[in-house]
């Protein structure tokens, strides 16, 4: 016989207290007048200084979840959310936060973390650098066709009658793959994006075009991307479930007609059971199959399979702090003929962003990558921008960085470091502890892992500069830079 699931209790009177580093609030509450210690519950969506009555949706040993069911008393530092499905799609977690709010949890999750994780030694923390822009900042949205709307609990509750279409064009409600919630306005792209998938819908509501099924993968319409440049070229990539011919190019020519300022107008055919389409030929309908964005100059060409942080004016700020922690900043570098150009690898580079921009005040640049495709964009944009003294190789870092390597290529003067969240191999640190560049500038999405990494560093290094960089604004995302100097 099945164990009854335990009835998980309503606390009242709750007041929320900080923020977590996932971005959920936290309260400390004593489920029992006899529990020595309180207990900590993460809450989404709640504001420090809230008072609410929480109900708790999971209890663990060491921690609850649970959500506000009624808030008492409203913290003071709320404001009101400019989105019309706040709380619902899951994007933004903190619009209900004023910016400067946000901009202070996440400095002090950077402190948070390089203290507590790391251990280390450290230098005053910089203030973090804000994002000038903090709606339609997003360079690049996805979002899913789905046959099947999903609905809200209370609008599934209310017993009203749905006329609207049954169809969504939007995206996946946190935890739930089959699920799709239907967006009517997205504020942080430029809203060309919205109106462009709204014409989308519109159109393929009107013509009875079918929309995926994800469940059963069948359908015509399947995914859709919406790239807006700094430099204002636009791409749309519509990925398509089936291969009808007609009523994809009638689509294609009705976007094309009515959005002209789309530069490169792209559709893929994916008839697989996943969304990605990294193995699969992107077609051109209109236009070249890139974009352009643009740094100081620079030019970097972007496909629909390219990666390129999606903030363009903060992915600027974090590669000139990077670019001044390796000291080949021009304008931080007092001239001196006789100072020699520095040899740096680039770790992780990626499509050779940072790589390409810092070559100028470099001797060479050695790019390494997992990823093939993104080692042929980087080689692409050094190319494009006339760059002679930029070398890049593909495949798993802890393979490609060995000894052998180093001595091939020579010792770097400067190691900078990009990796993804789950931060470093520790065969990578180790031959990194081996060579021993001079000065290491360690570039983090994910300050935890990146403190993890600075602890194992420690015995050799010391950390001189720290600047952290906003580059998501309502989300609990945070980049983090810091400078090591050999001790």
């Amino acid at each position: 016989m099945a164990r009854k699931k335990k009835d998980l209790p309503l606390l009242e009177n709750v007041e929320i207290s900080g923020v977590a580093a996932e971005g959920k609030a936290i309260a400390k509450v004593r489920f029992k007048e006899s529990d020595e210690t309180p207990m900590v519950v993460f809450i989404p969506y709640g504001a420090p200084g809230d008072i609410a009555d929480i109900k708790i949706d999971k209890k663990k040993r060491s921690f609850a979840e649970g959500h506000i069911e009624r808030m008492i008393s409203p913290s003071p530092q709320r404001c009101e959310p400019r989105c019309r499905h706040f709380g619902i799609c899951g994007g933004c977690k903190w619009q209900h936060l004023p910016y400067q709010a946000q901009l202070d949890f996440k400095q002090q999750q950077v402190e948070d973390a390089l203290t507590r994780i790391g251990k280390i030694d450290l230098p005053p923390i910089s203030p973090i650098l804000g994002s000038e822009e903090i709606w339609e900042y997003r360079n690049k949205m996805e979002y899913t066709f789905s046959d099947k709307k999903w609905r809200t609990w209370e609008d599934v509750r209310s017993g009203k009658e749905f006329t609207d279409p049954p169809m969504a064009l939007g995206f996946h409600i946190p935890g739930a793959f089959d699920k799709v919630y239907h967006i009517e306005q997205c504020l942080l792209q430029d809203d060309l994006g919205n109106r462009i998938r709204n014409f989308i819908y519109d159109y393929a509501v009107e013509h009875n075009l079918s929309f995926y099924n994800i469940r059963e993968n069948h359908g015509l319409l399947r995914t859709l991307m919406i790239r807006i440049a700094s430099t204002g070229q636009v791409m749309v990539c519509i990925s398509f479930g089936e291969d009808h011919s007609d009523e994809i190019k009638a689509l294609l020519e009705a976007v094309k007609e009515r959005f002209p300022e789309i530069t490169s107008l792209l559709y893929v055919i994916n008839t697989k059971l996943n969304d990605t389409i990294s193995d699969l030929e992107i077609k051109s309908w209109s236009g070249p199959d890139y974009i352009e964005e643009e740094m100081e100059g620079l030019k970097f060409r972007v496909n629909a399979k390219s990666f390129y942080q999606t903030n363009s004016r903060q992915a600027y700020q974090l590669y000139t702090v990077a670019r001044r922690f390796a000291g080949l900043d021009p304008q931080h570098v007092p001239a001196n003929p006789s100072r020699k150009a520095p040899l740096v690898y680039d770790l992780y580079t990626g499509t050779g962003t940072i790589a390409n921009f810092i070559a100028r005040g470099a001797a060479k640049v050695v790019g390494i990558e997992y990823v093939e495709a993104a080692i042929e964009d980087a080689k692409l944009n050094a190319r494009v921008n006339g760059l002679d003294n930029t070398l890049f190789f593909a495949g798993d870092m802890k393979d490609v960085l060995t000894d052998e390597f180093i001595v091939r290529h020579g010792a770097p003067d400067v190691m900078i470091i990009d990796p993804p969240r789950a931060g470093m191999h520790e065969d990578v640190v180790n031959v990194i502890l081996r060579t021993l560049p001079p000065v290491i500038v360690y570039v983090s999405c994910n300050p935890a892992t990146q403190a993890r990494d600075l602890a194992l560093l420690d015995s050799r290094y010391r950390v001189t500069d720290v600047q952290p960089v906003d580059m998501f604004p309502h989300t609990h995302h945070v980049e983090n830079v810091v400078r090591l100097e050999l001790r």
